[in-house]
C-alpha cells in the first residue's frame, strides 16, 4: 500500500503520528480543532505541514494550540454574564424571539433576549415569569428587550418599570437615538458599592447601536441633569445616582450592522473598529475600572461571518434574522418556510410602524411578499397629502381594495378605538390634524402586517412583514444540502452550535495560513451537522 493511502494518523500511547503536507489529509488535520498541532517541515524541507500530538521534533516549526468555540470571544463577557459561549440570541419584536427560544438558548449556555417590543405589558410579564421560572432551576442567564419609543415614552417607561419590578437583570436596548430616562433608570437601579470597594450592578444594559455618536452616549456616564430628575422623581436613590456619575450606562455595546428590522445598513468591518475606537476614547476619558465590551450583530449568518466578526475583536456575536426560521420562533410555519427560501438579496427597506412619521425604515423580507412596496406607497402618500380627504376617489378605492381590504372609515374606527383605550392623546390630535389621522390609519396596515406572519394568515401572505437582513440568505446558502436546510430541523441551539463550530474551523484554518502553510480553500468550509 502506498503512503498516500495510509490512515491520516495512528494512535500510540496517546500520541498521534503521521504529518500531513497537503490534500484531504491536511484539511482533516486542520479540522481537528480541539487538538494542538505542530507545524512541521517536510523531509525535503520544501513544504510545511501539520502533525497532531506528540513531542516537538527537529522538523517542528511552530505549535498551534487547540481551539474551542467557547474561546473565540472575550472571556470577560462569559464571566460577566455566566454563559458558556460568546453568543447572543437577539431579540426579535412581537415575541418572535419567544420564551421557548430564550429558554432553549439559556439551557445551552447561550444568552437569549425575549422579543418584548410590540407586546402588551401583561403579555410581556407572563413571558418574563415563565422564563425566570425555567432559569431559576438551572441558574442560567437571560434578558429582554427595551425598545426606544419616542412616540410613546410612557410605554417605554412602563416597560422599564416592569423589568425592575420583575427582576430582569439584562436588557437589550434597541432603536435608541439618544438616552432616555427609562434606560438610565433601569441601568442604575440597585447599583451599589461592595465592602471591598468594587461596584456591583444589579442590571446590565446591552446597547444595540449603529452610530458612534449614539454609542458614545451609552459609553459615558448619564447626564447629570437626567440623574437629578430621576432622583427628584424617586426613580433612583441619591446613592445610586452618585455611583452612576462614574459609570457607563452600558458595559456591553452591540454594533448593529446590516441587520433585519431597524438598521442603518452599516458594513460590520467598518462599524466594529469605529465603535472600538469610541470605546477606547471613553475608557481613557472616564478612567473606568472595567472595560466596555463591543459585540457584533448584523450579517451574522455563516461560520465565516462569525469568525470574521470575532477576528475584528468583537467580544461576542449576536444573531437575529437566522433565529426567525427556527422552530422556537414565534413566526408561523408558513412564514418560517418563506425565510428558509430567501437569498441574501431578497431583502428591502420599508417604512416602520413605530416611527412612520419620522421616515424611519426597517429591513424586511422581499421575496414572496409585497409588503415593502405597499408600505412605501403609503409613506409616499403621507408625504404629499394633507389628509385622507385629499385622496382622489380612485386612489382611495385602490387603497381600500389592494391594501386595507376594507373602507378607510372602518379602518379609522378600529384605529380610534385602539388609541382611545391605549393613548387618548393620539385621538385628540387626530381630530385637530387630518394628516396625523392619516398617519394613524396607515400605521394600522404597518402594525397588522407584522402580526399576519405570526398568525399564519394565509389570505394575507402577500402582506407579510418579516424583519430580515442578508444574513438569512447567507445562512440558507451555507445550510443548503445539509440537515439544517429543512426548517423543521432548525433549532436555535443547532444553529448556534454549528455557526460557532464552523467559526472555530475557519479560525484554525486562518491560523495555519498565518503560520506559513499552503491551506486548501476547502479547509475554511464547515458543513452543518447535528451537534450536542
Amino acid at each position: 500500500m502506498s503512503t498516500q493511502h495510509l490512515p491520516l494518523w495512528e494512535s500510540r500511547s496517546s500520541e498521534i503520528f503521521g504529518p500531513a503536507f497537503g490534500g484531504p489529509a491536511l484539511v482533516e488535520t486542520i479540522r481537528r480543532i480541539r487538538e494542538p498541532v505542530w507545524v512541521v517541515r517536510s523531509p525535503d524541507g520544501l513544504r510545511l505541514g501539520l502533525r497532531l500530538g506528540g513531542a516537538p521534533a527537529a522538523d517542528a516549526v511552530a505549535n498551534l494550540p487547540a481551539i474551542y468555540p467557547e474561546w473565540l470571544g472575550e472571556r470577560a463577557f462569559l464571566e460577566a454574564h455566566a454563559v458558556r459561549f460568546p453568543y447572543v440570541v437577539g431579540e426579535m419584536a412581537r415575541g418572535i424571539a419567544t420564551a421557548d427560544m430564550v429558554i432553549a438558548a439559556g439551557g445551552a449556555g447561550l444568552l437569549g433576549f425575549f422579543g418584548a417590543a410590540g407586546l402588551a405589558l401583561p403579555e410581556i410579564e407572563r413571558n418574563l415569569h415563565r422564563i425566570a421560572h425555567a432559569a431559576s432551576t438551572k441558574a442560567w442567564s437571560w434578558g429582554s428587550n427595551l425598545i426606544h419609543s419616542p412616540t410613546d415614552p410612557a410605554l417605554e417607561a412602563a416597560t422599564a418599570d416592569l423589568y425592575v419590578r420583575c427582576g430582569v437583570r439584562r436588557v437589550s436596548a434597541s432603536a435608541f437615538m439618544a438616552l432616555s430616562p427609562s434606560v438610565v433608570r433601569y441601568a442604575f437601579h440597585g447599583v451599589r458599592i461592595a465592602p471591598d470597594g468594587t461596584v456591583t450592578r444589579a442590571n446590565s444594559v446591552f446597547a444595540k447601536v449603529s452610530r458612534p455618536e449614539v454609542a458614545a452616549q451609552f459609553m459615558a456616564p448619564p447626564p447629570a441633569a437626567m440623574l437629578d430628575t430621576l432622583v427628584a422623581n424617586g426613580a433612583l436613590t441619591a446613592q445610586e445616582a452618585e455611583i452612576a456619575r462614574h459609570l457607563p450606562v452600558a458595559e456591553d455595546i452591540i454594533a448593529e450592522a446590516d441587520s433585519g428590522g431597524h438598521t442603518d445598513n452599516r458594513p460590520l468591518p467598518v462599524l466594529i473598529p469605529l465603535l472600538m475606537a469610541e470605546r477606547d476614547r471613553a475608557m481613557q476619558r472616564f478612567g473606568y475600572a472595567r472595560a466596555i465590551r463591543v459585540g457584533a450583530a448584523g450579517g451574522i449568518g455563516s461560520p465565516a461571518a462569525v469568525a470574521s466578526a470575532l477576528a475584528l475583536g468583537a467580544a461576542f456575536v449576536c444573531t437575529g434574522s437566522v433565529n426567525q426560521a427556527c422552530v422556537e420562533s414565534g413566526l408561523s410555519e408558513s412564514a418560517r418556510a418563506m425565510l428558509a427560501e430567501a437569498s441574501s438579496t431578497d431583502v428591502a427597506m420599508a417604512p416602520s410602524a413605530d416611527m412612520f412619521e419620522l421616515g424611519v425604515k426597517v429591513q424586511v423580507l422581499k421575496k414572496g411578499t409585497m409588503f415593502a412596496m405597499r408600505a412605501q406607497r403609503l409613506y409616499d402618500i403621507y408625504h404629499r397629502a394633507g389628509g385622507l380627504d385629499d385622496l382622489s376617489a380612485e386612489e382611495r378605492g385602490q387603497l381600500e381594495r389592494d391594501i386595507f381590504r376594507a373602507p378607510l372609515d372602518q379602518i379609522w374606527n378600529e384605529t380610534r378605538d385602539y388609541f382611545a383605550a391605549r393613548d387618548p392623546a393620539q385621538v385628540e390630535r387626530a381630530a385637530r390634524e387630518p394628516r396625523h389621522k392619516m398617519a394613524l390609519v396607515f400605521r394600522w396596515y404597518l402594525g397588522r402586517s407584522s402580526r399576519w406572519p405570526i398568525e399564519g394568515a394565509a389570505d394575507r401572505r402577500l402582506d407579510y412583514q418579516m424583519w430580515c437582513g442578508p444574513a438569512m440568505g447567507a445562512f440558507n446558502d451555507w445550510a443548503a444540502g445539509s440537515f439544517l436546510a429543512a426548517p423543521a430541523n432548525r433549532t436555535v441551539v443547532q444553529v448556534a452550535r454549528n455557526l460557532l463550530e464552523g467559526a472555530a474551523v475557519c479560525t484554525r484554518a486562518q491560523h495555519c495560513r498565518a503560520a506559513g502553510l499552503a491551506v486548501p480553500t476547502e479547509a475554511f468550509h464547515f458543513s452543518p451537522r447535528p451537534l450536542t
